[in-house]
């Protein structure tokens, strides 16, 4: 079955920077629009970054220029890169994946465009 995995996380300093991956299993991994969403306790879970199966890649406003999001199909794996990190950052980074065309993953902004999940990964960002 599908699986994915996320690591990485872990508690900085504010401008610093953690590398985020995300293992996948049980599908082929290239044909996936895969992203990474976040969610902050008793808020809704929000799209950080979205890359489509040739590395075309979406990013949200207020991480924009900060993170990269990156993916070695080779490896089967996800990656995200955060970089300047601050406070408002500090959440529950969750990797997704979804069998799609890169026109989907184009607009595919939404947690509920996605069809598997990982557990999630704690990012915590202190001042």
């Amino acid at each position: 079955q599908v699986q994915l995995v996320e690591s990485g996380g872990g508690s900085v300093q504010a401008g610093g920077s953690l590398r985020l991956s995300c293992a996948a299993s049980g599908y082929t991994f290239n044909n996936y629009c895969m992203a990474w969403f976040r969610q902050i306790l008793g808020k809704e879970r929000e799209r950080v970054a979205n890359i489509d199966n040739d590395g075309r890649t979406n990013y949200a406003d207020s991480v924009k220029d900060r993170f990269t999001i990156s993916r070695d199909n080779a490896k089967k794996t996800l990656y995200l890169e955060m970089n300047s990190l601050s406070p408002e950052d500090t959440a529950m980074y969750y990797c997704a994946a979804v069998p799609s065309t890169p026109e989907y993953c184009a607009m595919a902004y939404n947690k509920g465009q996605y069809r598997y999940w990982g557990q999630g990964t704690q990012v915590t960002v202190s001042s």
